[in-house]
């Protein structure tokens, strides 16, 4: 093992997704959270984006067109994070699920960060949330992280404005 930690602004840059539908992906990633088309190759493969950078999401199939979901118990993605800036950019696409019907799988209070859980069209889970700032954490009496989880009070979430 390396003595050594990872450089300390390292980040995950994006995520790439086998989907068996290119345009439900899309209807799903763009139309429902809000994503913007950043380069297309044709019906096979496009990347989405917010502000404008290059990709935050591949969509492609690959090796999945027409394909089914991982069976239960297999290996793989659990899910992928999407990182919101604000409680009301998370009130924002909550408003957005709700709209378009979208079943929540669940909805958490991480004491760190709120939460809403989900599946996309392909059955892939896909986390929404927002990092309250490091200073309001909470801890242990002797200084260590002290992470849960609670139920996210979705009304109280709603009531955000941007």
């Amino acid at each position: 093992m390396s003595e050594k930690p990872i450089h300390p602004e390292t980040r995950i840059g994006h995520v790439h997704l086998k989907v068996a539908d290119l345009e439900r992906a899309l209807d799903f990633y763009c139309d429902v959270l809000g994503f913007e088309v950043t380069m297309r190759y044709g019906s096979q493969a496009a990347f989405v984006s917010a502000g404008g950078y290059h990709h935050h999401i591949g969509l492609n199939t690959w090796e999945s067109a027409g394909g089914d979901p991982p069976p239960a118990g297999a290996t793989g993605l659990f899910h992928v994070a999407i990182l919101y800036p604000t409680r009301a950019a998370l009130a924002d696409a909550l408003r957005r699920l709700l709209d378009a019907g979208v079943k929540l799988d669940g909805a958490s209070d991480h004491g760190v960060s709120e939460a809403l859980y989900l599946r996309d069209p392909d059955q892939n889970g896909v986390e929404l949330y927002w990092d309250r700032p490091q200073k309001e954490w909470p801890h242990t009496p002797d200084g260590k992280l002290e992470m849960y989880t609670h139920a996210l009070d979705l009304q109280s979430l709603l009531l955000e404005n941007e």
